[in-house]
């Protein structure tokens, strides 16, 4: 897949910016605040839906706007030609529209344009709390299974209703049972589907993960994944279905007394292991910092074996913290991956050591207070 042209209108500091884009490499240099990152963020909205720097869209309309409108042109195997637009007003809150027609729901834009994105934040993986992880396979395993991410919908849907529930009832247990026996019917369908899928997905997902890790690291640390749910993993959704209806019947009186859902994928774990010891636990800034790289490199892998269209790549100002042998292993993955990538640089990389600019697959880009230009080589 590849986004041949994009156009942003009060998008940050792009009051009315175009670009064109090359179909394999493009590096785009400028100052920190020149509104390098702003140009990939846009790309991940068209095929996302959100940004993955900003927390809330408001925060991405231009000062002194009240709206904000993307719109960029793909094309790819599947869908030979189509334009994506996202637009956000303040009064209208956002919408996609793909070849000018709304989409019914913002969920549907996701897997059209598979993105794969690398960026100084993905140290939080590894170092911070489950959310985080959860929040890594869910996006992942989506962009490749609709009907996974339409069963992360239903469930979230399905459990906020039968938390309300236990926070409202005023009753006997009995009763409260009986009134909860469809929403647990509910959530052990949706439940069950997902912890399988995750399983499934992560266990196909360890060998690209050792193969990257030991290609960037360079050293013959073992990587490891540990999957925790509710019950012992398992692949198979009728299974895991038992074993799910036995922990909600189990854990009933906590959940009466907690007035909250308490088993279930929402509270899945993902441990990530170098060797014997737990990362996250143990591990040294060195070692969070090429785990997190060789997770983003291994679902690049992952996605280009399994997808019909090769995905984006977006990186975001990921080589100030690498040493030059690590940066020529990232740079030498860029040039072997076949589909589109797109590089935020701050400082001088030596990328013309590596790339030619002088023709038509790859380009080089310089940003500077919001306007674009093509660097010459």
């Amino acid at each position: 897949m590849k986004i041949t042209s994009l156009k942003l209108q009060n998008f940050r500091n792009h009051e009315e910016t175009v670009v064109e884009w090359a179909p394999h490499m493009n590096v785009i240099i400028g100052q920190n605040g020149a509104g390098k990152t702003n140009l990939i963020d846009a790309i991940h909205y068209l095929c996302m839906s959100r940004s993955f720097v900003s927390s809330s869209d408001r925060y991405v309309v231009s000062q002194d706007a009240t709206f904000f409108m993307i719109k960029g042109h793909f094309e790819g195997n599947i869908r030979s030609n189509f334009d994506v637009g996202c637009s956000y007003s303040w009064g209208e809150g956002k919408k996609i529209f793909v070849n000018e027609s709304p989409l019914d729901r913002l969920s549907d834009l996701i897997g059209m344009v598979p993105v794969v994105v690398l960026s100084p934040s993905d140290k939080k993986l590894t170092s911070e709390g489950p959310k985080e992880r959860r929040s890594f396979i869910d996006s992942f395993i989506s962009q490749i299974s609709p009907a996974y991410l339409q069963d992360l919908l239903d469930f979230r849907k399905v459990r906020k209703q039968r938390n309300k529930l236990l926070q409202d009832f005023r009753g006997s247990r009995e009763v409260l049972t009986a009134y909860l026996e469809p929403w647990d019917k509910q959530l052990v369908d949706y439940g069950a589907r997902i912890a399988a899928k995750r399983t499934e997905v992560l266990n196909q997902f360890q060998k690209y993960l050792s193969k990257e890790y030991e290609a960037i690291s360079g050293m013959r640390h073992e990587p490891d994944l540990k999957y925790e749910t509710f019950c012992e993993p398992s692949e198979d959704v009728e299974v895991v279905r038992e074993r799910y209806r036995a922990e909600l019947e189990k854990e009933l009186d906590h959940e009466i007394e907690r007035e909250l859902t308490l088993v279930g994928p929402h509270r899945d774990e993902i441990v990530f292991y170098l060797d014997d010891f737990e990362l996250r636990k143990f591990g040294s800034q060195g070692q969070h910092r090429l785990f997190a790289l060789a997770l983003k490199l291994a679902q690049l892998l992952y996605f280009s074996d399994e997808l019909d269209d090769l995905p984006i790549f977006l990186l975001d100002d990921v080589f100030g913290d690498l040493d030059a042998q690590r940066t020529e292993v990232l740079l030498n993955a860029l040039i072997e991956h076949a589909g589109q990538t797109f590089v935020t640089a701050a400082n001088p990389i030596p990328f013309d050591d590596y790339v030619t600019f002088d023709g038509e697959q790859n380009r080089k880009y310089k940003v500077e207070q919001g306007n674009v230009a093509i660097a010459k080589p």
